[in-house]
Formats: structure tokens, sequence, C-alpha cells
């Protein structure tokens, strides 16, 4: 078990190898459900890539409606509620193989068994959970999740939708509308949320289709990918709602929301992988069947750069991913341990690490749709063809950005939320922030350290990338104090530099605890970490210029030389080489 508890506190405290989860730990149990869902979507998906691409919304529910006889549906629903009760990871691991193969089924899924199914598991009650989830963990119904509204997007909790109880107090009408709901053509029970009255706050409410008067729905949108996946407005004129389908409390609407939300951003950065295993498989392949000036493309060192990249990036993926994923299920674990309900325990550790959850979900989305760019461009013209997967998967990737709260706010989110837990004193950011002011005062040593270890030398540096956070983030929040939410570009690069240690630590640590120094592994985790320092540079030197001037900013732009250097510098050619040849005689990642 991990012994870090805290969300964030990978920032100032050292992870050992041998602590953190990887995709080389899976269990035999966890290896059947990959490898169901892999041999599902293999048969059952791929070969109908066209009629997915054609807006046939009756094949996305008959594939959904498989998947629920499979039991993919209920992986994460206990079993007394007719799923099959799995942990955390394996609920990820399953969310991963199945979206992979097309993103309207992706999306599907992800509406289903996240926003869908898991408020009324986390806050529904007994007899709720009795009622709804049996139908839901089988796909006997679907369900849908109604919070965007046309003026509520990102602000989600000034939605307009009402609620006004009955004089009786035995129903509530509610009257409003939503908008770019996922499943909507087809789900049978909604997650609707309205205000009641003047409430601070929206309420939640369970809303079945089926004998409702009141509820209508619009045409379904067409969209620039996803085709297959349904979209609607959802309309509510007088709609009648029993109140006891009230889900958790009055008032408690927003929280169910952002709650859920959190559960869906890790998942959706798993849900992106297997999309970027099969972007790669395309890819490769293609540059080793296609020939110019008489050899195949994959000889070029242009395209075998992207390939070496592109593998790196599901590397990292993967890596962060499990990482984080095994750290939530170790806190709900311990949270039962202790005597939490089950239902709360999974509510408190994933809160718990909001901050990895909205990193993981910025940065793996971006790195999809990046990875689909250069398949398009390693195909080249042909990558512009609907012939070609390539184009549908640049066409799908792109909603990853938008899905769950965009990348914008996510990355103002996971900076703003590691503000509030130093502010409440949760996690002890000012200590290392002030020891970091005391080092950049002090003179640095000269001394040539040993990096005989395997990956010692980059978990030194990793070390070091903190400090880099800890010294701009730290001098900018002692600037602006309570206004530093107004000063958004510096917490886009605060974010940037977050996000990439994060990352780069997670593959840094799979590569340490179950690679050695001569495997591809080793050459993608360092590949990887010298692309995130050059990028943690950037955005940090951006932030000091602006914030700071005079000595003030000389003084940290030499901690950014200092922070930032290498003893021995990868030579990062030979390592894109050493990848690329791994993966093109592979054939596939």
């Amino acid at each position: 078990m991990s012994t870090i508890k805290k969300g964030g506190e990978f920032l100032i405290k050292p992870t050992p190898a041998a602590e953190i989860f990887t995709l080389e730990d899976l269990s035999e149990e966890q290896k059947m459900i990959r490898d169901s869902a892999k041999e599902f979507i293999d048969r059952e998906v791929m070969p109908h890539h066209d009629r997915f691409e054609h807006k046939d919304y009756a094949l996305t529910e008959e594939t959904m409606r498989k998947l629920g006889e499979m039991g993919l549906l209920g992986v994460t629903v206990p079993e007394q509620y007719g799923g099959l009760g799995m942990g955390f990871v394996t609920t990820m691991l399953a969310c991963d193989y199945v979206s992979g193969g097309n993103g309207s089924l992706a999306t599907a899924f992800g509406a289903h068994t996240g926003i869908g199914t898991l408020p009324i598991l986390l806050y529904g009650t007994e007899d709720q959970k009795n009622k709804y989830l049996p139908d839901l963990a089988t796909g006997t119904k679907f369900g849908a999740y109604c919070l965007t509204e046309p003026d509520a997007g990102s602000d989600a909790n000034s939605g307009k939708t009402k609620a006004v109880l009955s004089e009786d107090g035995k129903t509530y009408t509610i009257n409003g509308q939503k908008m770019w709901i996922s499943n909507a053509g087809f789900a049978e029970i909604f997650i609707v949320f309205a205000r009641i009255e003047d409430d601070k706050n929206i309420t939640a409410f369970i809303v079945e289709k089926e004998g409702t008067e009141g509820l209508t729905f619009g045409e379904e949108e067409h969209k620039l990918g996803i085709r297959s996946s349904s979209t609607r407005q959802v309309f509510f004129n007088d709609m009648k709602v029993p109140a006891e389908n009230l889900l958790g409390q009055r008032n408690n609407g927003f929280k169910i929301a952002i709650n859920s939300l959190n559960v869906g951003r890790i998942k959706l950065a798993a849900a992106n992988i297997d999309g970027q295993r099969r972007i790669f498989g395309h890819s490769v392949k293609y540059a080793s069947d296609r020939k110019q000036f008489g050899v195949s493309i994959s000889t070029f060192g242009a395209i075998r750069k992207k390939l070496a990249e592109m593998a790196t990036g599901i590397f990292v993926s993967e890596a962060a991913t499990y990482r984080a994923g095994k750290d939530v299920q170790d806190k709900i674990d311990e949270l039962i341990a202790g005597g939490m309900g089950h239902q709360e325990a999974e509510l408190k550790g994933v809160e718990e690490f909001a901050v990895e959850c909205s990193i993981l979900k910025v940065f793996v989305s971006d790195l999809t749709q990046h990875s689909a760019d250069e398949g398009i461009q390693i195909y080249g013209g042909m990558g512009f063809s609907e012939d070609m997967p390539m184009e549908a998967a640049w066409r799908d990737s792109r909603i990853g950005r938008i899905y769950e709260g965009t990348n914008e706010i996510n990355r103002l989110l996971a900076v703003g939320m590691l503000i509030k837990k130093a502010m409440k004193g949760q996690l002890d950011l000012m200590g290392p922030a002030m020891a970091v002011g005391k080092e950049l005062m002090g003179i640095p040593s000269f001394e040539t350290p040993d990096y005989s270890e395997f990956m010692s030398e980059e978990k030194a540096l990793l070390e070091n990338l903190k400090k880099v956070f800890m010294m701009v983030s730290g001098s900018a929040l002692q600037k602006y104090m309570g206004d530093i939410d107004k000063q958004q570009h510096l917490l886009l690069n605060a974010s940037e530099i977050l996000n990439q240690i994060y990352m780069a630590e997670s593959t840094v640590l799979r590569a340490e605890k179950s690679f050695d120094a001569d495997s591809v592994q080793a050459a993608m985790a360092k590949l990887n970490l010298y692309k995130a320092t050059e990028k943690i540079i950037a955005a940090a030197k951006e932030g000091i210029i602006s914030f700071a001037d005079g000595d003030e900013q000389r003084m940290m732009l030499s901690g950014l030389r200092r922070f930032t250097k290498y003893t021995n510098q990868p030579n990062v050619i030979a390592l894109t080489e050493k990848i690329a040849a791994h993966f093109v005689e592979k054939g596939s990642y």
C-alpha cells in the first residue's frame, strides 16, 4: 500500500518506486477483465467502424446492452445491487479497454457507468439503490446526467431549471431545459439537477422516463465527432417527480455534481489510453507498409521521432493513471478499515485525490488528440480520408478536452485545490516553499553527486523540479494573496509545471519498479523527463518574468537554471531511436 495518503502530497514527499501500482502489477482477475474487454471490442466494435461513423445510434445502444450482459456496465456496482463489485483500479481497467475502439461507444459507456450510475450509488438511499442500480448494472436500463444548460456550462451551479414542491409535499414540479445530454436518446433513468426556490445550490433528482409526462427531447445533435453517441436537449415542462426521488439532500446537488465529475475525470484519463494504443498500432503498421524512395517510411528519422514520442505518451499515460487509481483505492480501503461505510469512503477517497484527477484528465486528453494528429501526419494525405482510421480518431479525441470540465478549467482547478488544501492546513506547501527560498539565498554545492543507482539522477531532478513549482507558485501567491485566482495566466503556468512533474515522476517510478536500465521503458521515462523539463523551464520562465522584476527576477531565473540542470545530459536522439526501433520491430504498442 502506498504511503501517499493525501492528494497533492507527491509535491512534498518522495514516493518509493516499490509503493506505486503499475500495469505490471495486475492480478490474474484483472487481466481477465482486461482481456475480455479487449476481445469484445475487437469482435463487436472494430468491424463496424463505418456504421458508428454514420450515426447508427441503434448500434451504440445494442452494443451497450451486450456490454451489460457481460457484466462490464456493473464492474463498480456492488454485488448486492447486481454488479460485479470490483475495486477502483479494476473499474478503471474496464473503462480503459472498453473505450479504445470507438469514441461513440466510449461516450455512451462513460456517461452510463460514471455520471449516470455513480450519483445513485454514492448518494442514493437504500431504496433508491435497490430500485435503480440492478437495471443500470446489467444494461436493462441506461442512465443519463442532466446538468449543463444553455447559460450554465462551466458555472454549473448557475442553472435556471426550477423545482417546486407541491403543497402536500408528495411531488416536485420541474421546469427548464438541459443540453448536450449524452445517452438522452435511449436512456430511461436521468439524474436531473434543478434549484428549489432560491436555494444557494442546485438539488439532484432521479427521473424515470417511463410514465413521466412533461419530459421531452430535442433532435439528435450533429457533432464533429462521436457521431453515434446520442446527444440531445432535454426539456421539462411541468414535469412531476415523486418527492422520494430527490437524490441526496436538498441544496446538495452541486456537491454531487462535483464529486461525480472528479470520478469522471480520472476515468476519462483511463478511457483515453487504449485509444492511444490503437492510434499507435495503426500508425506503426502504416509506416512500416508505406514505401517511398524504395524503403518503408518507418526508416525515416522524422517518422521514427513521431512514433517514439507516441509510444512514450502511452507509457506515461498508463503510469500516472494507474498510480493515481491505486492511491484512490488505497484511501478507500483505509477509510473502510477505519469504520467508514463503503459509500462515504468511495466519495472521500476520490475527493482526496481530486488534484490528481484534474491533472490526469488534462494531460491524457491533450496527449490523445496530439497522438491522433501525429497519426494523420504519418498517413499523409491518406490520413485525411474517411476511409482511413485517423480521421475519425482525431475527431473523436477532440471532445476529451471539453468533457468533465474543459482542460482550461481543470488546469486552474488543480492549482486552486492545492492552494485551498494549504490554506486549510491539510497540506504543508508553505514549509517547502520557504525552504526553497532559503536555498536560493545560499551557495549551491559544486560537488558531483553519485548517480550510479538506476534512475537516481532522474529522481534527483524531479525533486528539483518540485522546487521550481514551489518557487514560482509560492512567490506568485505571496505577491497576489487573495487575488491569486484572478491571475489565470500565472495559474496556467503553475499548472503546466504541476502536471509535468506528476506525469514524469509516475513514469520514472514505473520504469524503476518494473524494468531495468537497458530497457526501452527506461528510455521512454528518460525521454519524457527531458521533454517535461523543457516545458517546465518555458512555463516557469514565462511566469517569473511576468510577475517579478529586479533582483527578485534575477534570483528566481538563476534558481530555475540551477533546479533544471542535468549532471549527465541525456542523448535525446539516441533515446528516440532506441524507442522507435523497438516498436517498429514489434509492430504495435
